[in-house]
C-alpha cells in the first residue's frame, strides 16, 4: 500500500529518503505561487517555467519570454506580472505563451524537489483533480510545503492535510510520518470553517499588510480548475 508523507518546509526535504521516479511529489504554496501557476495554465498559458533567481528570469525575458514573480510578496520592477493569480485571469497576453516565474518560496520548493520524482502542482483551486490523479497513480506520495523562507506555514500544511485526509479515508494509502498524521487531524478539525481557521496564519497577515485580501480569497477557492499541472523537462504543463 502506498505511503503519505508531509514535509513541512523545503529545508527538511533532504532528511527524507525520496527515491527518484518511485513517488509523486506535490509542491504546495497556497499563498501564492502554486495557486498562480494553476491559474495561468487554466487560463491558456502554454507552460510555466520556474526559475531560482530574478537574474535568471530577466535573462529569459531578454530572449522573449514573459516573466512573473515577487520578492517578499512585492512585484519585481520590469516584470510582466507579479505573483497574483488574479493577474492571469482572462488575459489575452498569456495565451499559448511560456511564462517564466520566480518567487520567494514556491519556485524554490520546486527546485529542491526536481529530479526526485514526478512533480505536480497543488492548490485549493485544483484540489479534487490532484486527489483523483494521485489515486490513479497508486504511488508513494510526498506533500512538500513551500512555507515562508524555510519556516512552517499553516495554509500549506492545511492543504497537505486535506489531500492526506481524502486519500487516507479511501483506505488505499497509509500514513508514514507524524506530520502526515497531524495533517490529517488538522484538516479534520478545520475543514468546516477553512477560512476562519486560517485567519491567524502569519502569511495571510503578511499579504493583508500588502493589501492583497482579494488574492487570499481567490487562493482559498476550492475546485475552480479541474487540471493537474506537471513539471516536464523544466516546464510546468497541463497533464
Amino acid at each position: 500500500m502506498p505511503l503519505i508523507n508531509i514535509i513541512l518546509t523545503p529545508a527538511e526535504f533532504e532528511y527524507y529518503n525520496i527515491s527518484t521516479n518511485d513517488n509523486i511529489i506535490v509542491v504546495i504554496d497556497i499563498f501564492r505561487a502554486t495557486s498562480t501557476i494553476v491559474t495561468a495554465l487554466a487560463n491558456g498559458a502554454k507552460s510555466v517555467i520556474p526559475v531560482s533567481s530574478i537574474d535568471e528570469a530577466r535573462r529569459l525575458k531578454a530572449n522573449g519570454f514573459l516573466i512573473a514573480g515577487e520578492k517578499n510578496g512585492i512585484p519585481i520592477d520590469g516584470f510582466d506580472f507579479g505573483n497574483s493569480p488574479l493577474d492571469f485571469i482572462n488575459v489575452e497576453k498569456i495565451k499559448n505563451k511560456d511564462i517564466v516565474i520566480t518567487t520567494t518560496n514556491g519556485t524554490q520548493a520546486i527546485q529542491v524537489a526536481k529530479n526526485k520524482g514526478q512533480i505536480i502542482i497543488g492548490s485549493f483551486l485544483n484540489l479534487n483533480a490532484v486527489a483523483d490523479y494521485i489515486l490513479q497513480q497508486n504511488k508513494d506520495l510526498v506533500l512538500l510545503c513551500a512555507g515562508w523562507k524555510n519556516k512552517f506555514n499553516l495554509e500549506d500544511f492545511v492543504f497537505a492535510g486535506s489531500l492526506t485526509h481524502y486519500l487516507y479515508s479511501t483506505k488505499k494509502y497509509e500514513l508514514d510520518s507524524d506530520s502526515a498524521l497531524l495533517g490529517y487531524l488538522t484538516f479534520d478539525r478545520s475543514r468546516r470553517k477553512l477560512k476562519e481557521f486560517l485567519n491567524m496564519a502569519s502569511h495571510k497577515k503578511r499579504l493583508e499588510n500588502l493589501n492583497l485580501e482579494a488574492d487570499i480569497d481567490f487562493c482559498l477557492t476550492i475546485n475552480k480548475y479541474p487540471i493537474v499541472p506537471k513539471l516536464v523537462n523544466d516546464k510546468i504543463i497541463l497533464g
